[in-house]
């Protein structure tokens, strides 16, 4: 009895499926966390202004539309300083910080992609990621 896939139709079909597992794009990501930080309610009371807040008194909801407007305008290298800066932010709930840090590795890995591919604007945003990571930021 023939069977009825061949081996090479279900490696095939078993990609396509497993690479259709609900993968986001960055900037989806990155409005999922906007919303996440304008959840003032539960944040701390604190998180308007912290002494040491390196953002500049901006609030993180508006951080993250920030970074998004410089996604989307191809402006690699604020975004991820933006990302960066509020990932230093003490004053995030736990679920902010959670949505954060998968908007940031949903930003990165659409970065490192593209710098594989030779993009300039990626590159340098990957060598900005790295030396943010390197400083501590």
């Amino acid at each position: 009895m023939k069977p009825l896939f061949s081996l090479p139709l279900l490696l095939t079909i078993a990609l396509a499926v497993g690479s259709g597992c609900h993968k986001e794009t960055p900037v989806t990501d990155l409005e999922k966390t906007a919303a996440a930080m304008s959840q003032t309610a539960a944040a701390p009371a604190d998180a308007k202004a912290a002494p040491n807040d390196p953002s500049g008194g901006v609030q993180p909801a508006e951080q993250v539309r920030q970074a998004i407007s410089d996604y989307k305008a191809g402006k690699m290298e604020d975004a991820v300083t933006r990302l960066q800066i509020l990932r230093a932010m003490p004053a995030l709930t736990p679920e902010q910080r959670m949505s954060l840090q998968d908007s940031v590795a949903s930003v990165m890995a659409e970065i490192y992609t593209l710098a594989e591919k030779g993009d300039a604007r990626a590159i340098a945003a990957k060598a900005q990621y790295e030396r943010l990571q390197m400083s501590g930021h």
